[in-house]
C-alpha cells in the first residue's frame, strides 16, 4: 500500500457519486425530479474525508447521500409549506452521519448507555420473554455453522426463543450456562446437527426468521436475488387518485418553519428501523404517535433512541376495544408507518386495502409506509427478518468476514443497515407527503432491509488500501472475533475501540441532545439530526419514552420533558 493510494479516496467525492447514482435510479413517483437539482447544491462535510467503521462497505457514504436526498425532499415540502420557493442551503456532514448509523450505541439513559449493566434498572420492561435478558436465549439469534462445515446458518428467535430453540432440540433456558463460550458450545452443537436445507425446512414449519450465511454472489443466483437485484432501492406508488391535494398545514406566523408541523404520523413498529422512519419526521415536526401491543415484546434499551420526540400508547388491536381507540386515532392520521411481519396488519383490517377504503370515505388521502426485511417481490417477500438475517442473505456477512481475514462470515458491528434503511422508508414517507399535496390521492411507500444491502454492493467496496487501513486503525481485539460472537460482543468491541481512535464523533458530546425525560426520570441523549437547513427549525420537542408510557390519543401536550 502506497500513502498516494490512500490519500486517494475521498469519502467527499464518493457520497457525490452515489447520490447522483440514486437519483438516477428512481422514477419521479419515488423521488420528485425536482431533487436531482436541489441534491447537487448540497454541500458535504468532514474532519477527516476519510471512514472509520471496520467494515467493507461505503455505509457512510450511502446514507450521507440518502440524508441529502432525505432533506431536499424536505426543502420541497418547505417550500409548498411556504407558499413560495427559497434557495435553502443544506449541510450534510459525514461525522454525523456515522454517528447516526450507530445512534443506539451513543444513546444514554441517565448517563448509561446500551451496553452498561446497570442500565437495565432505568428502563421499562418490555423483554416479555426474557428473549434480551437471558444469556442462552438471547443467543437463539446469532449465527452458527452446520452440519456442512463451512456452511452457516443464522437462527432467530427474534424476541420468543422458545421456539426456535425448541425447533433446534433445545430447552427453553438453562441458567447452568454461565459463559458466552459454554452458550454457544451448547446451540452451535444443535444447529451442526442439520444442515441448511434442514434448518431451512425447520425455519419454514415453525415460521421463524432464520435464514443461511450467502455469499453475494449465491444470493444473486437465488431467484429471490435475480429477482430484487434490479428493483430500485424504494419505491412509492398509488393507491388511489380521488380524494383531492391536501396542502400542508400553515405555518404559526413569526415562528421558525417545521416542515412536518401539523402532520399526523401512526407508528407500528418494533426494534429500529420503522421506529427511525418515524423519528426522522418527527425531526421535521410531525406528531408521531407509536403503537405498541402490550402483549408484544420489545427491545427496552432501543426506545431510548427510537422514541426520541414521540408520544407511545399501548393498545391491543385484537380486542375490540383497542380497534376503537385505534380506528379513532387512524382517522386524525397522515402517515400510518407498519414495520411487522409482511401482511399482519392486513390481516388485522389496516393495511393499503382498508387505508384507501378510508381515504375516500373521509376525502383525505393517507401515506402508507411499510418497512420489512426481504422485500416485496421474490419468493422470500413473505418471510420475516431482521438486519442481521439480511445481512447473512445478502452476502453482506460473508463480506465483513473476508475484510477481517476471515473464512467464515461475521455480521457487521453496529444496526448500520437498520439506520440506513429507516433513512429510505423516510425518503418514501415525504416523497408520498409530497405527491398528496401536489396531486391528490393515497400513497404507498416501500422500504427494506435487502435492498438497502443490496444498495451497498452497488456502492462498491473500499479499495484494498482503504481497508488494509480500517484494519489497522480498529486493532486486533476486533480482528480476533468470530461467527458465533454476538452483535452486541461485536458492537462493543468495535465502539472501545473507536472511542480512542475516533474521539471526535465517538465521545463528542455536541453531537447528542440532551433531555430530561419525564417518564424516564432521568437525562436522555440521543443522536442530533444530521441534516443541517438554512430557514428551517429541526430537531425534536420532547424527550423519549418507553412503549406504553401516553395515552393513546393526538393530545401531545404536558410532557413534563424539557431540553437540558
Amino acid at each position: 500500500m502506497t500513502a498516494n493510494k490512500l490519500q486517494s479516496y475521498s469519502a467527499l467525492a464518493e457520497t457525490r457519486r452515489i447520490v447522483k447514482s440514486l437519483c438516477d435510479q428512481l422514477p419521479s413517483t419515488s423521488l420528485p425530479s425536482a431533487v436531482k437539482g436541489l441534491v447537487s447544491e448540497v454541500t458535504f462535510t468532514s474532519a477527516r474525508d476519510f471512514p472509520c467503521f471496520p467494515i467493507p462497505f461505503k455505509e457512510t457514504e450511502t446514507t450521507a447521500a440518502l440524508k441529502a436526498i432525505e432533506a431536499s425532499v424536505v426543502c420541497l415540502l418547505a417550500d409548498l409549506k411556504d407558499g413560495e420557493s427559497k434557495t435553502r442551503p443544506v449541510v450534510v456532514n459525514l461525522e454525523k452521519t456515522t454517528a447516526f448509523l450507530c445512534q443506539a450505541y451513543l444513546a444514554t439513559v441517565d448517563g448509561l448507555g446500551k451496553l452498561d449493566p446497570l442500565v437495565k434498572k432505568k428502563l421499562k420492561d418490555t423483554d416479555l420473554m426474557q428473549a434480551q435478558s437471558d444469556r442462552y436465549r438471547r443467543m437463539s439469534a446469532n449465527l452458527y455453522e452446520t452440519k456442512t462445515p463451512g456452511e452457516y446458518y443464522h437462527i432467530h428467535g427474534s424476541l420468543e426463543a422458545n421456539t426456535t430453540l425448541g425447533m433446534i432440540g433445545l430447552e427453553s433456558y438453562r441458567p447452568d450456562l454461565k459463559t458466552h463460550e459454554a452458550i454457544v458450545d451448547v446451540i452451535e452443537g444443535a444447529v451442526k446437527k442439520f444442515s441448511v436445507q434442514e434448518l431451512e425446512e425447520l425455519n419454514a414449519k415453525n415460521r421463524q426468521a432464520g435464514i443461511p450465511a450467502l455469499k453475494h454472489e449465491e444470493f444473486l443466483q437465488t431467484p429471490h436475488g435475480k429477482t430484487n437485484f434490479d428493483l430500485p432501492l424504494w419505491s412509492v406508488d398509488n393507491l388511489e387518485n380521488e380524494t383531492p391535494n391536501i396542502p400542508l398545514p400553515a405555518s404559526t406566523p413569526g415562528e421558525p418553519v417545521r416542515p412536518l408541523a401539523g402532520i399526523k404520523v401512526l407508528e407500528l413498529c418494533r426494534i429500529i428501523a420503522g421506529p427511525v422512519i418515524t423519528r426522522i419526521l418527527g425531526e421535521y415536526g410531525a406528531d408521531v404517535l407509536k403503537i405498541t401491543s402490550p402483549n408484544l415484546s420489545d427491545v427496552p434499551f432501543f426506545q431510548v433512541d427510537g422514541n426520541m420526540g414521540k408520544h407511545a400508547a399501548d393498545l391491543d388491536l385484537k380486542t375490540p376495544e383497542g380497534r376503537k381507540v385505534f380506528e379513532g386515532l387512524l382517522a386524525e392520521a397522515d402517515v400510518l408507518v407498519d414495520g411487522y411481519r409482511p401482511g399482519a396488519l392486513e390481516r388485522l383490517g389496516y393495511g393499503a386495502t382498508a387505508l384507501t377504503k378510508l381515504a375516500k370515505e373521509r376525502g383525505k388521502g393517507f401515506v402508507y409506509v411499510n418497512e420489512n426485511c426481504f422485500g416485496y417481490q421474490g419468493e422470500w417477500a413473505g418471510r420475516a427478518g431482521w438486519q442481521q438475517i439480511a445481512d447473512c442473505a445478502s452476502g453482506v456477512a460473508w463480506e465483513q468476514g473476508k475484510f477481517m481475514g476471515l473464512n467464515e462470515p461475521l455480521v457487521p458491528p453496529f444496526p448500520l443497515s437498520d439506520y440506513g434503511t429507516g433513512c429510505i422508508g423516510a425518503i418514501a414517507a415525504l416523497t408520498g407527503l409530497y405527491h398528496r399535496a401536489t396531486k391528490g390521492g393515497s400513497w404507498h411507500g416501500k422500504a427494506s432491509l435487502i435492498q438497502y444491502d443490496i444498495q451497498l454492493f452497488k456502492s462498491g467496496l473500499y479499495p484494498e488500501e482503504v481497508q488494509e487501513q480500517l484494519r489497522k486503525d480498529i486493532g486486533d481485539e476486533f480482528l480476533a472475533l468470530r461467527h458465533g460472537h454476538s452483535v452486541d460482543q461485536i458492537s462493543g468491541t468495535a465502539l472501545r475501540r473507536l472511542r480512542q481512535t475516533r474521539p471526535e464523533i465517538f465521545c463528542d458530546p455536541n453531537l447528542l441532545d440532551t433531555w430530561y425525560s419525564a417518564a424516564y426520570k432521568a437525562d436522555v441523549q440521543a443522536v442530533l439530526p444530521v441534516a443541517q437547513i438554512d430557514g428551517l427549525d429541526i430537531g425534536f420537542r420532547r424527550a423519549s419514552r418507553p412503549n406504553g408510557t401516553d395515552e393513546p390519543t393526538w393530545d401531545f401536550h404536558g410532557d413534563g420533558d424539557y431540553r437540558r
